[in-house]
This record gives C-alpha cells, structure tokens and sequence, in this order.
C-alpha cells in the first residue's frame, strides 16, 4: 500500500525507541503521524518536532475511551490507514523466586499491557478502517509487536514471553478474520534493539548481548525496526505473518 497525502498513521509507544523510529519513518514517508504515548512520556515535545501533521495523543493502551480518542484524533487528520503497536512493558521475575511466587498482578500487568492493550488498538483501528476506500487493495494495515521471547523466553521473562507469544497466536487469527475487509494484520518478533529498556544496562551486559547475535553481532537498531515497518506497509502479500528481526539470534536460558 502506497503512502499518500491523506494517510494517516498511528503508532503506540511513540514517544521513543522502535515506536519513536516508526514514528520519524512514516512520517518521513509522507504520513500524518499520531503518537500514542503515556502522559509522562516525551510524545508531545516530538509532535512539535514534527510540525503540523503529528499530534500527540496520551493514552493507556488498556484504556478504550483513551484508545478510541487517539484513534478519534487520527480521523481528523485524513484517513486511517496505519496503526503499530510498540506499547509494551518487560517486568522480570521468576515463576518462583527468592521471595516465593510471582505475584500474579505483576503478572496479569504484564500481559494487560502487551496482550490485551495490543488487541484493544487492533479491534479499535480495525472498526476504524471499515470505510476506507481501498489503496493498492487495502483498507489498512496493523503491525503488531512482539518478541524472540515469545520462542526463546529466558530465565525470568515468565511474563513477558507469554505476553509476547499472545501477540504470536493472535496475528494469523487477526489476519484471517480481517481479510475479508481488505485489512492486513502482520506482527514483528524483535530482538536486542537499542531501546530505553537496554539502554540503561551496563557496558558489559551490552557487550555481552551483542556478542550472542550471530550476525551482525550488535544491538538492532530502532531505524532498522522502522524500516521493516515501512517495508510491511508497502508490500501487500505480507499477511498474517510473523517476522523475526534478530541478526539470527537465538537467546540462551539465561
């Protein structure tokens, strides 16, 4: 699907690292662009960067009211045609640890944020894009987030990777129910990127990381996440997939 000058896209976690890269990307691109972003997040001071057409709109992903007024925002832009999800959360914590069992809210957050609050912005976006009229076949296009983890969970990402293996299930699920509506539904499985959650490791553990990675052995780049983002968009026979993005990284169990 081509970009015009009445698309609109919209990316939650935004603000910054692989959403931010999108963000910059899609815009560059020739979309309007609608960050999606916590309240604390720097959301807003990108929109300014960006100029007229992107807005920052706060929203919880797990919120309906809040979703559907970003998605309200996006529509008063042009037209919906491009939703990323990047919102996401990687508590750790064993199933059972020094302290006893994993507390089952930690848990349960976990997985609302990146399961649920995913598939709030899915259903929404979707029930948006209904009356589009069709670009190049389709009506939109959602590209959703997920993980190595969800394949190659490690000591401690309990949460995480059955969160991330949700977003896994639900994609060919999701692109089937959509196809009949000329809506494309493809997921993402990244690795170690070069994110604010990696970033504030120590220099070792960074070298460590990179030297797992096969090839090319370093931290993706959120421009590269980006860049396949833009590639899915443009490429209409990519649905209901799952693409790993990892330099042929496997993760060890811990």
């Amino acid at each position: 699907m081509q970009i015009n000058d009445s698309t609109v896209a919209l990316v939650t976690g935004g603000a910054s690292g692989l959403g931010g890269a999108t963000v910059r990307r899609l815009h560059a691109e020739g979309a309007a662009v609608v960050i999606v972003d916590l309240p604390s997040s720097t959301g807003q001071a990108l929109a300014d960067e960006l100029g007229d057409m992107a807005r920052f709109v706060p929203a919880d992903v797990r919120d309906e009211a809040q979703v559907q007024a970003a998605i309200d925002a996006a529509g008063e832009l042009g037209t919906l045609r491009i939703v990323v999800n990047c919102a996401g959360v990687a508590t750790p914590g064993r199933v059972v640890g020094k302290r006893g069992p994993l507390g089952l809210e930690n848990f349960a957050t976990v997985v609302n944020i990146n399961l649920i609050g995913t598939f709030n912005v899915l259903r929404l976006a979707a029930a948006a894009m209904l009356t589009n009229e069709p670009v190049d076949g389709d009506r939109g296009v959602i590209v959703m987030t997920a993980s190595i983890a969800a394949y190659d969970g490690q000591v401690g990402q309990a949460a995480y990777a059955a969160s991330k293996g949700g977003v896994v299930g639900l994609t060919l699920s999701a692109a089937r129910d959509l196809a009949d509506k000329a809506i494309r539904v493809v997921t993402v499985a990244p690795g170690t990127f070069e994110t604010p959650m990696l970033n504030g490791l120590p220099g070792e553990v960074k070298e460590l990381l990179e030297k797992q990675v096969p090839h090319p052995s370093r931290l993706g780049k959120p421009d590269e996440y980006a860049n396949l983002v833009a590639h899915v968009v443009d490429n209409s026979m990519l649905n209901g997939e799952v693409i790993r993005l990892d330099g042929a990284l496997r993760m060890p169990p811990r």
